[in-house]
Protein backbone atom coordinates (compact mmCIF):
# COMPACT_ATOMS: atom_id res chain seq x y z
CA UNK A 1 0.00 0.00 0.00
CA UNK A 2 2.97 2.33 0.85
CA UNK A 3 4.59 1.83 -2.38
CA UNK A 4 1.60 2.10 -4.38
CA UNK A 5 1.14 5.31 -2.35
CA UNK A 6 4.77 6.88 -3.29
CA UNK A 7 4.28 5.39 -7.09
CA UNK A 8 0.77 7.30 -7.01
CA UNK A 9 1.62 10.57 -5.67
CA UNK A 10 5.26 10.61 -7.66
CA UNK A 11 3.09 10.65 -11.10
CA UNK A 12 1.39 14.21 -9.83
CA UNK A 13 2.15 17.27 -11.38
CA UNK A 14 2.10 19.43 -7.77
CA UNK A 15 3.92 16.39 -6.50
CA UNK A 16 7.14 17.09 -8.58
CA UNK A 17 10.21 18.97 -8.33
CA UNK A 18 10.20 22.37 -9.86
CA UNK A 19 13.44 23.31 -11.31
CA UNK A 20 13.25 26.64 -11.19
CA UNK A 21 13.55 26.60 -7.70
CA UNK A 22 16.46 23.92 -7.22
CA UNK A 23 18.76 25.95 -5.40
CA UNK A 24 16.44 27.63 -3.35
CA UNK A 25 18.23 26.96 -0.26
CA UNK A 26 21.11 28.97 -1.10
CA UNK A 27 19.03 32.16 -1.90
CA UNK A 28 18.64 35.23 -0.11
CA UNK A 29 15.83 36.33 1.38
CA UNK A 30 14.93 38.86 -1.30
CA UNK A 31 15.54 36.16 -3.77
CA UNK A 32 13.35 33.25 -2.17
CA UNK A 33 10.52 36.00 -2.13
CA UNK A 34 11.22 36.99 -5.63
CA UNK A 35 11.24 33.78 -6.84
CA UNK A 36 8.04 32.95 -4.89
CA UNK A 37 6.34 35.69 -6.79
CA UNK A 38 7.18 34.79 -9.93
CA UNK A 39 5.67 31.34 -9.44
CA UNK A 40 2.53 32.76 -7.75
CA UNK A 41 1.96 35.11 -11.09
CA UNK A 42 1.26 32.18 -12.99
CA UNK A 43 -1.99 31.01 -10.93
CA UNK A 44 -4.73 33.68 -12.07
CA UNK A 45 -3.84 32.55 -16.14
CA UNK A 46 -4.21 28.89 -14.92
CA UNK A 47 -7.53 30.07 -13.35
CA UNK A 48 -8.16 31.77 -16.41
CA UNK A 49 -8.10 28.53 -18.53
CA UNK A 50 -10.89 27.11 -16.87
CA UNK A 51 -12.85 29.39 -17.45
CA UNK A 52 -15.63 27.75 -19.66
CA UNK A 53 -15.71 24.98 -16.33
CA UNK A 54 -16.32 27.30 -14.00
CA UNK A 55 -18.85 29.28 -15.70
CA UNK A 56 -20.70 25.88 -15.96
CA UNK A 57 -20.18 25.30 -11.99
CA UNK A 58 -21.32 29.10 -11.47
CA UNK A 59 -24.39 28.12 -13.02
CA UNK A 60 -25.01 24.49 -11.29
CA UNK A 61 -25.00 26.49 -8.30
CA UNK A 62 -27.43 28.73 -8.96
CA UNK A 63 -29.97 26.11 -10.31
CA UNK A 64 -29.48 24.46 -7.20
CA UNK A 65 -29.70 27.76 -5.03
CA UNK A 66 -32.99 28.73 -6.71
CA UNK A 67 -34.91 25.54 -6.49
CA UNK A 68 -34.11 25.28 -2.59
CA UNK A 69 -30.45 23.45 -2.62
CA UNK A 70 -27.17 24.57 -1.27
CA UNK A 71 -23.65 24.08 -2.46
CA UNK A 72 -21.65 22.24 -0.14
CA UNK A 73 -17.57 22.04 -0.04
CA UNK A 74 -15.80 19.12 0.98
CA UNK A 75 -12.13 18.95 1.42
CA UNK A 76 -8.86 17.88 3.61
CA UNK A 77 -6.08 19.96 5.02
CA UNK A 78 -5.54 23.27 3.12
CA UNK A 79 -8.16 22.37 0.40
CA UNK A 80 -10.85 21.61 3.39
CA UNK A 81 -9.77 24.85 4.99
CA UNK A 82 -10.41 27.22 2.18
CA UNK A 83 -14.04 25.67 1.58
CA UNK A 84 -14.69 26.13 5.12
CA UNK A 85 -13.63 29.95 4.87
CA UNK A 86 -15.44 30.78 1.57
CA UNK A 87 -18.75 29.17 2.90
CA UNK A 88 -18.24 31.51 6.20
CA UNK A 89 -17.27 34.37 4.34
CA UNK A 90 -21.15 34.32 2.48
CA UNK A 91 -23.56 35.24 5.37
CA UNK A 92 -21.81 38.59 5.86
CA UNK A 93 -21.36 39.27 2.55
CA UNK A 94 -24.36 38.28 0.92
CA UNK A 95 -26.75 37.87 3.59
CA UNK A 96 -27.42 34.44 3.00
CA UNK A 97 -28.61 31.39 5.57
CA UNK A 98 -25.30 29.89 7.04
CA UNK A 99 -26.89 26.58 5.85
CA UNK A 100 -26.96 27.70 2.09
CA UNK A 101 -23.17 27.20 1.69
CA UNK A 102 -21.93 25.01 3.55
CA UNK A 103 -17.90 23.91 4.20
CA UNK A 104 -16.89 20.19 5.36
CA UNK A 105 -13.56 19.27 6.35
CA UNK A 106 -11.82 15.98 7.04
CA UNK A 107 -11.26 15.24 10.81
CA UNK A 108 -14.54 18.12 11.50
CA UNK A 109 -13.88 21.12 13.35
CA UNK A 110 -10.28 20.43 15.05
CA UNK A 111 -8.78 20.29 11.91
CA UNK A 112 -9.83 23.54 11.03
CA UNK A 113 -6.63 24.69 13.53
CA UNK A 114 -4.82 21.57 13.63
CA UNK A 115 -3.62 19.50 11.01
CA UNK A 116 -5.06 15.94 11.01
CA UNK A 117 -4.29 14.68 7.87
CA UNK A 118 -4.70 10.53 8.70
CA UNK A 119 -8.83 12.39 8.30
CA UNK A 120 -8.30 12.28 4.81
CA UNK A 121 -7.86 8.69 4.30
CA UNK A 122 -10.88 7.75 5.90
CA UNK A 123 -13.60 7.46 2.94
CA UNK A 124 -16.26 6.11 5.16
CA UNK A 125 -16.38 8.81 7.15
CA UNK A 126 -16.71 11.14 4.45
CA UNK A 127 -19.98 9.21 3.22
CA UNK A 128 -21.51 9.27 6.85
CA UNK A 129 -20.65 13.22 6.78
CA UNK A 130 -22.42 13.91 3.77
CA UNK A 131 -25.58 11.66 5.10
CA UNK A 132 -25.42 13.50 7.75
CA UNK A 133 -25.49 16.80 6.05
CA UNK A 134 -28.73 15.31 4.28
CA UNK A 135 -27.54 16.08 0.38
CA UNK A 136 -30.30 15.57 -1.72
CA UNK A 137 -30.52 15.99 -5.47
CA UNK A 138 -31.29 19.66 -4.96
CA UNK A 139 -27.70 20.17 -3.88
CA UNK A 140 -24.74 20.93 -5.96
CA UNK A 141 -21.61 19.51 -3.80
CA UNK A 142 -17.57 20.38 -4.64
CA UNK A 143 -15.01 18.54 -3.85
CA UNK A 144 -11.69 20.14 -3.52
CA UNK A 145 -8.20 18.05 -3.80
CA UNK A 146 -5.28 19.46 -5.15
CA UNK A 147 -3.69 16.13 -6.04
CA UNK A 148 -7.49 14.81 -7.31
CA UNK A 149 -7.04 11.57 -5.36
CA UNK A 150 -7.76 12.34 -1.39
CA UNK A 151 -9.91 9.27 -0.53
CA UNK A 152 -12.13 11.25 1.59
CA UNK A 153 -13.17 13.84 -1.35
CA UNK A 154 -13.13 11.37 -3.56
CA UNK A 155 -15.89 9.69 -1.29
CA UNK A 156 -17.84 12.49 -0.50
CA UNK A 157 -18.35 13.70 -4.58
CA UNK A 158 -18.82 9.58 -4.99
CA UNK A 159 -21.95 9.45 -2.16
CA UNK A 160 -23.15 13.17 -3.44
CA UNK A 161 -23.41 11.43 -6.87
CA UNK A 162 -24.99 8.50 -5.80
CA UNK A 163 -27.81 10.78 -4.00
CA UNK A 164 -28.88 12.31 -7.22
CA UNK A 165 -27.04 15.75 -6.46
CA UNK A 166 -24.55 17.67 -8.92
CA UNK A 167 -20.83 17.44 -8.87
CA UNK A 168 -17.81 19.54 -9.02
CA UNK A 169 -14.48 18.65 -8.38
CA UNK A 170 -11.36 21.32 -8.32
CA UNK A 171 -7.88 19.99 -8.65
CA UNK A 172 -4.74 21.68 -9.85
CA UNK A 173 -3.68 18.46 -11.50
CA UNK A 174 -3.94 18.23 -15.71
CA UNK A 175 -7.52 17.24 -17.22
CA UNK A 176 -6.01 15.11 -18.84
CA UNK A 177 -5.31 12.82 -16.25
CA UNK A 178 -8.78 13.34 -14.33
CA UNK A 179 -10.55 10.17 -13.76
CA UNK A 180 -13.30 10.88 -11.30
CA UNK A 181 -17.11 10.84 -12.51
CA UNK A 182 -18.62 14.37 -11.98
CA UNK A 183 -20.74 16.80 -13.36
CA UNK A 184 -17.84 19.55 -14.07
CA UNK A 185 -13.97 18.99 -13.37
CA UNK A 186 -12.24 22.37 -12.99
CA UNK A 187 -8.51 21.92 -13.39
CA UNK A 188 -6.41 24.80 -12.80
CA UNK A 189 -2.96 23.39 -13.88
CA UNK A 190 -0.33 25.57 -12.09
CA UNK A 191 2.73 23.15 -11.96
CA UNK A 192 5.09 21.81 -9.30
CA UNK A 193 5.15 23.88 -6.17
CA UNK A 194 8.39 26.36 -5.59
CA UNK A 195 8.25 23.93 -2.61
CA UNK A 196 7.87 20.13 -3.60
CA UNK A 197 4.65 19.05 -2.59
CA UNK A 198 3.45 22.28 -0.72
CA UNK A 199 0.03 22.84 -2.29
CA UNK A 200 -0.79 25.50 0.15
CA UNK A 201 1.44 27.11 -1.87
CA UNK A 202 0.29 27.57 -5.84
CA UNK A 203 -2.32 24.65 -5.78
CA UNK A 204 -3.83 26.77 -2.60
CA UNK A 205 -3.82 29.78 -4.41
CA UNK A 206 -5.52 28.51 -7.28
CA UNK A 207 -8.14 27.34 -5.61
CA UNK A 208 -9.04 30.61 -3.56
CA UNK A 209 -9.43 31.94 -6.45
CA UNK A 210 -11.90 29.56 -8.09
CA UNK A 211 -13.99 29.62 -4.80
CA UNK A 212 -14.30 33.07 -4.59
CA UNK A 213 -15.51 33.09 -8.69
CA UNK A 214 -17.86 30.50 -8.09
CA UNK A 215 -19.81 31.78 -4.84
CA UNK A 216 -19.51 35.56 -6.15
CA UNK A 217 -20.50 34.89 -9.75
CA UNK A 218 -23.74 33.48 -8.17
CA UNK A 219 -24.86 35.73 -5.70
CA UNK A 220 -24.54 38.17 -8.65
CA UNK A 221 -26.73 36.45 -10.44
CA UNK A 222 -28.78 36.08 -7.64
CA UNK A 223 -29.41 39.92 -7.94
CA UNK A 224 -27.51 40.28 -4.35
CA UNK A 225 -25.26 42.98 -6.22
CA UNK A 226 -26.43 46.70 -7.24
CA UNK A 227 -23.61 47.75 -10.18
CA UNK A 228 -20.67 46.66 -8.32
CA UNK A 229 -21.80 46.95 -4.40
CA UNK A 230 -22.65 44.35 -1.79
CA UNK A 231 -26.41 45.17 -1.15
CA UNK A 232 -27.37 42.37 1.11
CA UNK A 233 -24.35 42.37 3.42
CA UNK A 234 -25.59 41.26 7.23
CA UNK A 235 -24.51 44.87 10.06
CA UNK A 236 -22.75 42.54 11.93
CA UNK A 237 -20.18 44.78 13.08
CA UNK A 238 -19.46 48.67 13.11
CA UNK A 239 -17.36 48.60 10.07
CA UNK A 240 -20.67 46.40 8.01
CA UNK A 241 -22.91 49.07 8.99
CA UNK A 242 -20.48 52.22 8.42
CA UNK A 243 -20.11 50.91 5.01
CA UNK A 244 -23.69 49.94 4.71
CA UNK A 245 -24.33 53.62 4.82
CA UNK A 246 -21.62 54.48 2.68
CA UNK A 247 -23.08 52.00 -0.27
CA UNK A 248 -26.82 53.61 0.29
CA UNK A 249 -25.03 57.09 -0.39
CA UNK A 250 -23.10 56.20 -3.44
CA UNK A 251 -25.94 54.14 -5.00
CA UNK A 252 -28.43 56.76 -4.33
CA UNK A 253 -26.64 60.27 -3.90
CA UNK A 254 -28.07 61.23 -0.46
CA UNK A 255 -26.42 62.48 2.46
CA UNK A 256 -25.01 60.64 5.70
CA UNK A 257 -27.53 61.48 8.08
CA UNK A 258 -30.31 60.40 5.57
CA UNK A 259 -28.21 57.04 4.50
CA UNK A 260 -28.50 56.35 8.14
CA UNK A 261 -31.88 57.47 8.61
CA UNK A 262 -33.19 54.79 5.56
CA UNK A 263 -30.84 52.25 6.72
CA UNK A 264 -32.78 52.21 10.37
CA UNK A 265 -35.80 52.63 8.88
CA UNK A 266 -34.78 49.68 6.50
CA UNK A 267 -34.34 47.26 9.57
CA UNK A 268 -30.37 47.32 8.37
CA UNK A 269 -31.49 46.29 5.01
CA UNK A 270 -29.51 47.83 2.54
CA UNK A 271 -31.28 46.83 -0.94
CA UNK A 272 -34.67 47.75 0.67
CA UNK A 273 -33.15 51.00 2.02
CA UNK A 274 -31.83 52.05 -2.19
CA UNK A 275 -35.24 50.87 -3.45
CA UNK A 276 -36.73 53.12 -1.26
CA UNK A 277 -34.59 55.99 -1.69
CA UNK A 278 -34.18 55.42 -5.55
CA UNK A 279 -38.33 54.76 -6.27
CA UNK A 280 -39.44 57.19 -3.04
CA UNK A 281 -41.39 54.04 -1.65
CA UNK A 282 -42.04 52.76 1.85
CA UNK A 283 -40.38 49.97 3.24
CA UNK A 284 -43.06 47.82 2.56
CA UNK A 285 -43.46 48.86 -0.99
CA UNK A 286 -39.85 47.88 -1.72
CA UNK A 287 -39.61 44.88 -0.15
CA UNK A 288 -42.71 43.79 -2.71
CA UNK A 289 -41.04 45.50 -5.41
CA UNK A 290 -37.37 43.08 -4.94
CA UNK A 291 -40.01 39.73 -4.55
CA UNK A 292 -41.36 40.96 -7.63
CA UNK A 293 -37.47 41.35 -9.24
CA UNK A 294 -36.09 38.43 -8.20
CA UNK A 295 -34.25 40.17 -5.93
CA UNK A 296 -32.77 42.38 -8.21
CA UNK A 297 -31.98 46.22 -7.15
CA UNK A 298 -32.34 47.29 -11.01
CA UNK A 299 -35.93 45.54 -11.52
CA UNK A 300 -37.40 46.99 -8.23
CA UNK A 301 -36.68 50.60 -9.55
CA UNK A 302 -37.61 50.42 -12.67
CA UNK A 303 -34.45 49.83 -14.74
CA UNK A 304 -33.62 46.12 -17.02
CA UNK A 305 -31.35 44.04 -14.37
CA UNK A 306 -30.09 42.08 -17.15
Amino acid sequence: MGKELSESLARLLTEQRNPVSMNMDRLSTEEILRLINSQDKLVPLAVEREIPYIMRAVEMIVESFRKGGRLLYFGAGTSGRLGVVDASECPPTFGTDPKIVVGVIAGGHPAMFKSQEGAEDNPAQARKDVDAHGVTALDTVCGIAASRRTPYVVAAVTRARELGAKTIYITTNPRSEFDIDVDVAICPEVGPEVLMGSTRMKSGTAQKLVLNMLTTTAMIRLGKVYENMMVDLQLTNQKLVERSKRIIMMATGVDYDRAGEVLEQAKGHVKSAIVMIKANVSLDEAQKRIEAANGFVRGAIGEDPH
